[in-house]
């Protein structure tokens, strides 16, 4: 039996409210395996699950964390034992910071040698939300003009690279101190401070732009909508703007999606969608997970190539995951901030 080290949220508490606690893992059952944590992150899921506002989070108390890298270590029944001793990724929705956690074969994504672990890690769920919106939900064509709300978050950041090795041209928003970030990334910043952030993306695309990719709602997703030509498509996949209101996590999500909808029965060629990364797991799992498999292996294959650069904010041992909340709320670096496992 192995024994865990475990990062739990009790409840509606400050990052610093984060408990520690260790205990003994069961062994895994049929079709499952042992995961040994070598890299799990802090995303804007768990930001949310925090203030209770995740739409979907557990009841508390309960361990975060959306995706993780990791060595298996145990195989449980009718699991192929040469699945042991290899790396693998999986996506978890919570649990994932953790030394030790159970995690079904049939989510493992292989892990190319040659990619360390917080840089899969990197761009996991980050690489997945990025690749299926730019791709599959917006298919945006060589040549066209997108924005990136948020260029210099963990999403936003491999928006831009997957865009522009797409040969898309990118316009980011992000605080003027990340504007140099942004630029070396590939995109054009502008400051989403700046009151005419609208009007000055409209200077630099007056023709409109093929999709606007939003994490903020709210009331801004009007604006977003606004920058469309006929043909484009707002890809909304958050609710930043409401992540501090009080009140069920479930409601500012269900108002996006109807607004969204609504959206769509204007007659004037451009479409609104919502994306989320479990769309289509609880009816059509098989379907689900060859398609994750299939777009993360995209992404780790420029990751591999170097078309694609990692950008890892932080590395923070899983018995400081406060500090790495923390960090990541700060809203003050580039990249997703990466919990590894204590030295």
């Amino acid at each position: 039996m192995n024994a865990t080290t475990e990062i739990v949220l009790p409840g509606l508490v400050e990052p610093a409210g984060l408990q520690v606690r260790t205990r003994d893992l069961p062994a895994p059952g049929e079709g499952q395996v042992v995961l040994r944590m070598e890299a799990t992150g802090v995303s804007f899921a768990e930001q949310q699950m925090r203030r209770g506002k995740y739409y979907d989070q557990p009841p508390f108390p309960f361990v975060p964390g959306y995706d993780l890298v990791g060595t298996v270590v145990a195989v449980g029944p009718g699991t192929d034992p040469a699945l042991r001793s290899h790396r693998f990724a999986a996506v978890t929705k919570t649990g994932a910071w953790a030394s030790h956690l159970i995690v079904d074969a049939a989510d493992l994504v292989p892990v190319p040698d040659g990619i360390e672990p917080a840089a899969a890690e990197t761009v996991l769920l980050n690489g997945v939300t990025a690749w299926q919106m730019l791709h599959r939900m917006a298919a945006v064509k060589r040549g066209g003009t997108i924005v990136v709300l948020g260029a210099n978050s963990g999403v936003g950041s491999l928006l831009v690279q997957l865009a522009r090795h797409a040969g898309i041209e990118v316009i980011g928003t992000a605080s003027a101190r990340n504007h140099d970030a942004v630029r070396a990334l590939g995109a054009t910043p502008v400051d989403y401070r700046d009151p005419h952030m609208h009007a000055k993306i409209r200077e630099l695309a007056p023709g409109g732009v093929d999709a606007v990719f939003d994490h903020v709602g709210g009331p801004g997703y009007r604006e977003s909508w606004k920058l469309l030509r006929r043909g484009g498509t707002l890809v909304s996949y958050g609710s930043a703007a409401t992540k501090d209101e009080p009140g069920n996590g479930m409601l500012p999500v269900l108002k996006l999606f109807s607004r969204l909808m609504l959206l769509n029965v204007l007659p004037n060629g451009r479409s609104a969608k919502f994306y989320n990364v479990w769309t289509g797991k609880r009816f059509r799992a098989t379907t689900f997970r060859a398609r994750l498999r299939d777009d993360l292996t995209q992404v780790f294959r420029l990751v591999g190539s170097g078309a694609l650069k990692p950008q890892i904010a932080a590395r923070i041992a899983l018995p400081e995951a406060a500090t790495a909340l923390e960090l990541a709320e700060s809203r003050t670096v580039v990249g997703k901030v990466v919990i590894v496992p204590q030295p």
